[in-house]
């Protein structure tokens, strides 16, 4: 089971954003919890599912997620969704209709979103999905503020009868600061069976009545909004004013502490006649805003001159310095580093089963198109075997369509890989394309036996829940053969051999098939793998062909032999320049490497 946390106040506490919202959720008396992991978001709902006497778990995707918590809130509970941005557009169809329907008990979502792509696959502005879908929008500055904001939004969900949004950004999510816990509040059970088709049954006929509630709700939302005390001025110098909200209130504070500002709390509805005044207070008004004008165009849309995006950048987290540069056009003085830092790009972890598989697929010169996973990495030199990348069970899909594009001149070419939880995320639907419209495309499946990308979270595949429960795992083979796949063939990544062999065997056959590549992400603690010596270069038999140093592993590295001990450069010093050689400490002993060396040279350490 899960490690408790504790539940009542014990003084102040250091806590990043995600750990503020899942206290905050908690102490007001939250105890149903759904969501899917992805960075930022995730450690919102492992949190959250550490306090006792909650209910949390992690679903196949986003869209059950929301799903899940909106038939908890019409049970009558207080219920969390939690997922990072892009997760939001896989939950959409259910977003949109429940802002229709309303909530019974409380609904909130928390949406993550991640300025400059820290981890993600496109930067995208979630405020538009809360005007979008007319839902309410609150946005906190720091972890405090996360904790008090999420008790305000389930406040308003019961209110107004709506879901509420809650947004953090990658900076608030992972960042600490001081937080004041409170105990939580005795928790009433409220929740029936409550049977109102008119309301909650959205045919044609049900749902134009509700539209026309929506927008009451929404006006009711606006007059709340003027007098929402996390809506405030703080007038200072009458020359500059600063329309502002969440983590770049804090940046344009360090740049600009005598300034006047309009932080905004809930950042929609926005609070028109505040805004209004504000404007009438100062003489000249700037908007700063990560992404999107969101602010700047509906303020303007008033007939209110501000300055935003002119200046400010479009793409991209801010700080402080990019706040001052823009409004002052001087740079802060900064700290210069004396020595140049090679860059460290990303790179699959020492004896990663996925290497072996893309070292191989790299070889068959086929097209791959690949899904949102550590595996993703493997698109740079020197695997380079992985050829695009777009989001959330892609994979499968785009190698369908390539496969009937293409036709003849696609036969035994297309290959589309993608992990396990990724596939019972959003791959197994169109896996049943595949095999209902007769594709021709090998699908490789990554299971390495948890969701690794995002910190080894639980799936419909391990046996565990959130909470540490065992459960029934999916059977991949026996699902994927349900589907109406008839090829199913497993394979060890770490034997190239056999890998090659499956991979050229299922490309040169017609129709569908499914390859499972199986083996434990080498991080992976709960997996038992029998304990395997770390290799070394034997110095007496490298040739210096630089096969292994092709895998990009991290224990191996090229040396000159000038940078060589003296009794490491034998005799093979004069027929090449240098050597390959093994870091022990890093290396756990998968043989992928040795299975490439022609020579041998690869061994066991003593």
């Amino acid at each position: 089971m899960t490690a408790s946390r504790k539940n009542g106040a014990a003084g102040k506490r250091l806590m990043s954003g995600n750990e503020a919202i899942a206290r905050g959720a908690y102490e007001c008396g939250v105890r149903f919890g759904s969501g899917y992991p992805g960075t930022p978001s995730t450690e919102i709902m492992e949190e959250f599912a550490r306090y006792e006497g909650v209910y949390a778990e992690w679903s196949p995707n986003e869209k059950v997620a929301l799903e899940v918590g909106i038939g908890a809130a019409l049970a009558g509970a207080r219920a969390l969704v939690t997922m990072k941005h892009v997760g939001v557009n896989v939950a959409a169809d259910p977003l949109f209709t429940v802002s229709y329907t309303g909530t019974n008990g409380a609904l909130v979502i928390v949406s993550a979103d991640d300025p400059s792509l820290h981890s993600s696959q496109n930067e995208q502005d979630n405020r538009n999905y809360a005007k979008f879908a007319k839902i309410p929008m609150l946005e906190p500055a720091d972890s405090e503020e996360a904790r008090q904001f999420i008790k305000i939004a389930f406040e308003m969900s019961e209110r107004f009868d709506t879901p509420v949004f809650l947004r953090s950004v990658t900076r608030l999510s992972h960042s600490k600061a001081v937080v004041t816990p409170e105990d939580p509040v005795p928790v009433e059970d409220r929740t029936a069976i409550n049977i109102n088709a008119a309301k909650y049954v959205m045919v044609p006929f049900n749902a134009r009545v509700r539209r026309v509630e929506v927008e009451k709700r929404m006006n009711a939302l606006r007059e709340f909004a003027e007098t929402f005390p996390e809506n405030r001025m703080e007038i200072n110098d009458p020359e500059v004013g600063i329309i502002t909200a969440g983590m770049c209130y804090h940046y344009a504070k360090a740049a600009f502490r005598d300034y006047s500002y309009l932080k905004l709390g809930m950042v929609y509805p926005l609070p028109v006649g505040m805004i209004r005044e504000f404007a009438r207070k100062v003489k000249k008004i700037y908007v700063l805003e990560e992404m999107d004008p969101f602010f700047e165009e509906q303020i303007k849309a008033l007939g209110i001159s501000v300055i935003g995006k002119e200046i400010f950048p479009y793409t991209g987290e801010f700080d402080p310095g990019i706040v001052q540069t823009a409004i002052s056009g001087t740079k802060p003085e900064s700290i210069s580093c004396p020595v140049d830092i090679p860059p460290r790009p990303p790179n699959l972890c020492p004896g990663c089963p996925h290497r072996g598989l893309f070292h191989v697929l790299s070889r068959l010169k086929t097209f791959v198109t690949g899904d949102i996973g550590c595996y993703t990495l493997s698109f740079m030199k020197p695997l380079e075997g992985l050829h695009s990348c777009i989001c959330m069970g892609a994979s499968i899909g785009m190698a369908h369509g390539m496969s009937k594009a293409l036709g003849e001149k696609g036969r035994g070419k297309i290959v589309g890989v993608i992990g396990d939880s990724t596939f019972l995320h959003s791959g197994i639907t169109p896996l049943l394309n595949l095999a209902y419209n007769k594709g021709d495309a090998v699908i490789v499946i990554c299971d390495n036996r948890t969701t690794a990308m995002t910190g080894m979270q639980e799936h419909p595949g391990t046996g565990y829940t959130l909470q540490g429960e065992k459960t029934k795992p999916v059977d991949l083979k026996a699902l994927i053969t349900a589907l109406g796949i008839d090829s199913v063939r497993v394979v060890d990544p770490y034997d190239l051999k056999v890998t090659r062999a499956v991979l050229k065997e299922e490309l040169d056959r017609p129709g569908p098939s499914v390859v499972i590549s199986q083996r434990a992400c080498v991080l992976f603690k709960r997996e038992a793998k029998a304990a395997r010596k770390p290799l070394r270069v034997n110095p007496d038999k490298c040739i210096g062909c630089r096969s292994c140093i092709g895998l990009g592993c991290p224990p191996i590295a090229w040396r000159n032999f000038s940078e060589l001990p003296p009794e490491q450069v034998k005799k093979n010093a004069k027929k090449q320049d240098g050597m390959a050689v093994i870091d022990g400490t890093l290396c756990n002993g998968c043989t992928v490497c040795q299975q490439l060396c022609k020579v041998g040279a690869i061994v066991e350490e003593d």
